[in-house]
C-alpha cells in the first residue's frame, strides 16, 4: 500500500504538442489535464490545435484513456510493469 494521497509530475506530451499534468490516486485512478482540454476541445482550442497541426505537418490529438504516457506514469509509480 502507499503511503501518500496524489502525486502529479508535468510533462511534455507530443500527442498534443502542449504540457499536461498527469495525476495519480493512491487507489490506482488517473487523471490528465490534457485529456480534460484536448479530448473534446471547445471552439478556442479546436482553432489553437489546428494552428499547431499545420505547423507541425502533423495531426495532434488527445489518445484519451489510450494514452501510454499516463498509464506508464501510473505503472511506475505502483511498481508495474
Amino acid at each position: 500500500m502507499v503511503d501518500w494521497e496524489i502525486t502529479a509530475t508535468t510533462i511534455y506530451c507530443d500527442a498534443v504538442d502542449d504540457e499536461v499534468t498527469l495525476m495519480v490516486q493512491a487507489d490506482g485512478s488517473t487523471r490528465c489535464t490534457g485529456r480534460d482540454r484536448y479530448l473534446e476541445p471547445g471552439k478556442e482550442t479546436f482553432r489553437e490545435m489546428n494552428s499547431r497541426s499545420k505547423r507541425l505537418g502533423r495531426q495532434i490529438a488527445c489518445e484519451g484513456d489510450a494514452c501510454q504516457r499516463t498509464k506508464a506514469y501510473h505503472n511506475e509509480l505502483l511498481g508495474k510493469k
